[in-house]
């Protein structure tokens, strides 16, 4: 992991990347930011492609659920910051993909879903 990548993460996002290696995702880099805050929570291969990954959490339902936290407004700065680490590091456009993870905690566990290739 490069400079960028914070030292410590959240919880959420080691339930992240827990999930991902069980999948065979190998993490390459986390919490990279662009900009002022603009950032993506984790990157990581999977075969051929670099899949950049953001990662919302909820400890319960009093707000809403963590999909709809992503709104336009959080898309366009994600593709700006993808756009940026993929220039930065030489990476071929037509072998990304942009996933959202959701973690949903339970009284005992943590309910993960998986989207896969959202649009941006």
């Amino acid at each position: 992991m490069n400079n960028s990548s914070k030292k410590t993460w959240d919880i959420w996002e080691l339930i992240a990347i827990k999930y991902l290696q069980k999948k065979w995702y190998k993490i390459l880099d986390s919490n990279f930011k662009f900009w002022r805050a603009w950032e993506i929570d984790l990157i990581a291969k999977n075969k051929d492609l670099t899949i950049f990954i953001e990662v919302k959490y909820r400890n319960n339902l009093a707000y809403w659920l963590p999909e709809e936290s992503i709104t336009k407004y959080k898309l366009s700065k994600c593709k700006k910051t993808i756009d940026f680490y993929c220039v930065k590091n030489n990476i071929n456009f037509e072998k990304i993909r942009f996933d959202v993870i959701t973690i949903l905690k339970k009284e005992k566990s943590y309910k993960i879903t998986h989207y896969k290739n959202v649009e941006i």
